[in-house]
């Protein structure tokens, strides 16, 4: 039973006005809100259209009525209010009394400054009527102030109701707050029956008595139970028909279908609607009728199977959330069977690749084992990682199984001195990103089961992109002695190779070490910020161009081994404006290409310091340049015009123009070819083109998020692209049969990079780039995760630590194929890193 009281809520006013009330005042009231799921007001119930009687549902809830009744009467208590529009039906047909009054003291209207409080209790035929923490006394002093307001409580539930039908009817409407809408809201609530039912179930439910101002009683709630009873059992067509038969019901004149359907049931009806009340039964005798009796099993059976159909539902809810588990427990434990079943046949595959390099190398008596481990072994492993052997694969499985995430610390300690002889236990940087390891696996093993895993194949000879077998690629001795059998081996795993290659590059280097210290002369120029690096040909010299309108050409060397207080460039040059971009020709040593930001594209001789070649058809900023390696006289620029040019340096003017749809931000040709291009867009792709066919691009890249600001080859079928989304992407060339690819084969992440422009450069496999928190992020091609990283935090001129959040790196370039890179942020800091 619920008792809800809102002394500030004038239920009559509200019921006239209801059309005028907003969705989001009426959901605002809590009982409103219970509305709103499974629960319906017993009025509505009742004259919902079409509503088929069925004798023993109508009986259910009679019973529970009479009985929530007799709990008030066996207190001494007056219901007043046996009304449907005070009751509610709430899932399976169990009712719920709900009723309003007033707790304050004070009297005032103010629901807030009066302290009103609300009591609620629930009743149901298959409990307590009453929940125990509310009591008799409880009951009784809330029944009192239910009397209270006989007249006026319960118009509030059925306001309710016809709040639900405004809502439903007009919600429209009342969104909007013209008044010719709500105008329009009001008079069709007006035409609708049941706010008249609603206003005239006062007079319905009136006892006799009560109607000549005579005093109310424990048998007018008999009364009204027989009206109540009666509306049940009888169904209505039209509102005129109710309001008849209804008015007739006072003088005890019932419809002849329901003498002729429910004889019983019309019979007892009068027995409740005598006008005596001395007459009428009193609850006790009701509760011990025939009538209520003799359906009573059927009731408790159909109760129970009520009862049985919501466990049944609650049953099959369970059943399939546990059949949605099972279903992808095994699609994981397949998967996982799957995993398990390569990994088997990959160990065995390496175990016998171990075995017939140890029988090759015994057939050199000249070479012992330890001048084998010692002289040749080293280069198919990192250097100062130990002998080969430690990568047995029966201790590397046994090692990974105890890396687990669920591996007890027993487990653990029980294999500490296995673990103390494996390479990988022995590199912290590996083994916390195990996962990301396994992934890079993973997600190499399924290439090479793929028909485009032929690739692999295509380099298990020496080249120069370091791709193919660890062993021809570190040009050990053992390469004499491959053979057909292990070639056919090769193709059978081609994982093998690079995985290895990128395994052992990924270990080779524990550290970024500074080299040297750029000082320059002009740091306190507080707009030094470098946006390109480029080195020469040959590695002896490279230039920087930024925002202070300088190329400027330094000597490697003198750099880094002349330990000076201030570095001056061996050349520099002035250009008019801000440089973005900075290129050094691959074949011509003495020619550098800058571009700007009023997009002119220009060629410099660095032995005279001066402008070879100016090209200026961009119409907006040049982001990037690059020189072709086929035909060093081809160069491409891209501009925020949203165009790509390709630009003959002895004619000073463009041969040819790709346009697009978005500003491009950086072009790259492959290292060895000229038939090719790639650039990157703001509209997040790149696009990859044949340089005999410029009208349409041989393929799209689309996986990025944001915009695509650099874009590298790091060998003739593999692209890695940068972006402002915080990742770089590996693309599978080879794969551009489609026009379209959406997926990477490889995403890195680790690196800060949400808005500027912090530099991408590529050597034998490794990728170098900036991040946002002023540090340089190394990533191997093989891997998603940085190997190494570095973090500028020397001010340049105090040389004291700093950690200035606005500070990022702006640019990095590698020293040809070397290990060594130069590296530049935000303020003009320049340094030369080495992995060590």
């Amino acid at each position: 039973m619920w008792i809800a009281m809102e002394a500030s809520f004038d239920p009559l006013r509200n019921r006239d006005d209801i059309s005028g009330v907003c969705e989001e005042d009426i959901l605002a009231d809590p009982y409103l809100r219970s509305l709103k799921g499974n629960d319906i007001s017993l009025r509505q119930w009742l004259d919902k259209p079409g509503r088929s009687v069925d004798a023993l549902e109508c009986l259910h809830i009679f019973r529970q009525i009479v009985e929530i009744v007799n709990i008030a009467h066996a207190q001494g208590i007056v219901v007043h209010n046996v009304r449907p529009s005070c009751f509610v039906m709430s899932s399976f047909n169990h009712v719920t009394f709900i009723e309003s009054a007033s707790c304050s003291d004070s009297g005032s209207d103010s629901l807030e400054e009066d302290g009103l409080s609300s009591q609620m209790a629930e009743v149901k035929t298959s409990s307590s009527p009453f929940p125990s923490s509310l009591g008799s006394e409880g009951f009784r002093s809330v029944m009192a102030e239910v009397n209270a307001l006989s007249e006026t409580s319960c118009m509030q539930s059925g306001s309710v109701y016809a709040a639900q039908v405004s809502l439903n009817e007009g919600s429209g409407e009342c969104r909007r707050k013209d008044s010719r809408h709500v105008e329009e809201t009001e008079n069709k609530m007006q035409s609708f029956p049941m706010k008249q039912i609603l206003a005239m179930e006062t007079t319905w439910y009136t006892s006799p008595e009560e109607a000549s101002d005579g005093p109310s009683s424990s048998a007018s709630d008999i009364y009204r139970l027989g009206v109540l009873l009666f509306e049940l059992f009888c169904s209505f067509s039209s509102r005129e028909g109710k309001s008849r038969i209804m008015s007739s019901l006072r003088h005890r004149v019932l419809p002849p279908q329901l003498l002729l359907k429910w004889p019983k049931e019309a019979s007892f009806c009068l027995w409740l609607l005598h006008p005596d009340p001395s007459n009428r039964p009193k609850l006790s005798e009701l509760l011990q009728s025939e009538f209520l009796n003799e359906s009573k099993d059927e009731l408790e059976e159909r109760e129970t199977a009520i009862e049985l159909r919501k466990r049944i539902e609650e049953q099959d809810l369970l059943l399939e959330y546990l059949l949605l588990m099972q279903q992808r427990k095994q699609e994981a434990a397949h998967k996982l069977q799957d995993t398990i079943s390569f990994l088997c046949s990959d160990i065995e595959q390496v175990m016998r690749h171990q075995t017939n390099f140890k029988k090759k190398i015994g057939l050199h008596p000249d070479l012992s084992k330890d001048n084998c481990l010692s002289l040749n072994l080293p280069s198919m492993t990192p250097a100062g990682l130990g002998s080969r052997k430690r990568f047995r694969p029966g201790i590397l499985v046994h090692n990974i199984e105890a890396c687990g995430d669920n591996v007890d610390d027993s487990e653990k300690s029980s294999s500490d001195n296995e673990n103390e002889q494996g390479v990988l236990f022995k590199s912290s940087r590996l083994m916390k990103n195990f996962k990301k390891l396994e992934l890079a696996y993973l997600l190499m093993r399924g290439r090479v089961n793929k028909p485009s895993g032929r690739q692999f194949v295509k380099h298990s000879s020496i080249s120069s992109d370091g791709r193919g077998s660890v062993v021809l690629t570190e040009r050990s001795s053992v390469n004499n002695l491959a053979s057909k059998e292990s070639c056919n081996d090769n193709r059978q795993g081609g994982w093998i190779s690079p995985f290895l290659e990128g395994l052992c590059k990924y270990l080779s280097f524990s550290k970024l070490k500074v080299k040297a210290d750029l000082k320059q002369g002009d740091l306190l120029n507080s707009s030094n910020l470098v946006c390109s690096l480029s080195f020469d040909r040959d590695g002896e010299f490279f230039a920087t161009a930024g925002v202070n309108r300088k190329i400027k050409v330094f000597g490697y060397d003198s750099i880094v081994n002349e330990d000076r207080d201030i570095h001056y460039p061996v050349v520099e040059m002035a250009s008019r404006t801000k440089l973005s971009s900075v290129c050094w020709n691959r074949y011509i040593k003495s020619q550098i290409a800058s571009s700007n930001f009023e997009g002119v594209v220009q060629v410099w001789d660095v032995t005279r310091s001066q402008v070879v070649t100016e090209m200026g058809e961009h119409e907006r900023r040049v982001w990037s340049i690059d020189f072709s390696s086929a035909d060093p006289t081809i160069l491409a620029s891209g501009s925020d015009d949203g165009s790509v040019k390709l630009w003959s340096i002895n004619q000073g003017s463009s041969i040819g123009t790709i346009r697009t749809k978005a500003n491009v931000c950086c072009v790259q040709f492959p290292a060895d070819s000229g038939r090719s291009l790639a650039f990157g867009s703001a509209d997040h792709k790149i696009y990859y083109y044949d340089m005999r066919n410029i009208r349409v691009p041989l393929c799209t890249f689309t996986g990025h998020n944001k915009t695509v600001s650099y874009v590298k080859y790091i060998d003739s079928s593999t692209l890695v692209s940068a972006s402002t989304d915080n990742t770089l992407k590996l693309w599978d060339l080879s794969m551009c049969t489609s026009r379209v690819i959406d997926s990477p084969v490889l995403s890195f992440t680790g690196h800060m990079n949400i808005k500027n422009f912090v530099g991408l450069s590529v050597s034998d496999g490794y990728i170098a780039t900036g991040s946002e928190t002023n540090e340089v992020f190394i990533y191997h091609k093989a891997f998603p995760m940085p190997a190494l990283s570095y973090k500028f935090q020397m001010d340049p001129l105090s040389s004291h630590e700093m950690d200035d959040s606005a500070q990022f790196i702006s640019s990095v370039c590698w020293r040809g194929q070397s290990s060594s890179l130069v590296a530049a942020n935000s303020t003009g800091h320049i340094k030369i890193l080495e992995m060590v």
